[in-house]
């Protein structure tokens, strides 16, 4: 018995977890309507930025210098 009732209160945890999430979405972009920050599309290509952080492109020699100067 107290089985049951354990999976109802997971339930309920599940659906206002999900009630919650939603409305944070519906928040969200009521502020981006109002000419808050917008998201920028993701082209799902790396920039160089991102290769260098991650450690997979040495940075260009160049860049180096030019910020050294």
């Amino acid at each position: 018995m107290a089985r049951a009732s354990r999976m109802s209160v997971l339930k309920r945890k599940r659906e206002s977890e999900k009630a919650e999430k939603s409305a944070r979405k519906r928040e969200m972009r009521a502020f981006e309507k109002e000419g808050g920050v917008k998201k920028e599309p993701h082209s799902g290509e790396a920039t160089q930025d991102d290769l260098e952080a991650y450690g997979m492109v040495q940075p260009d020699e160049d860049e180096e210098e030019e910020s050294e100067a």
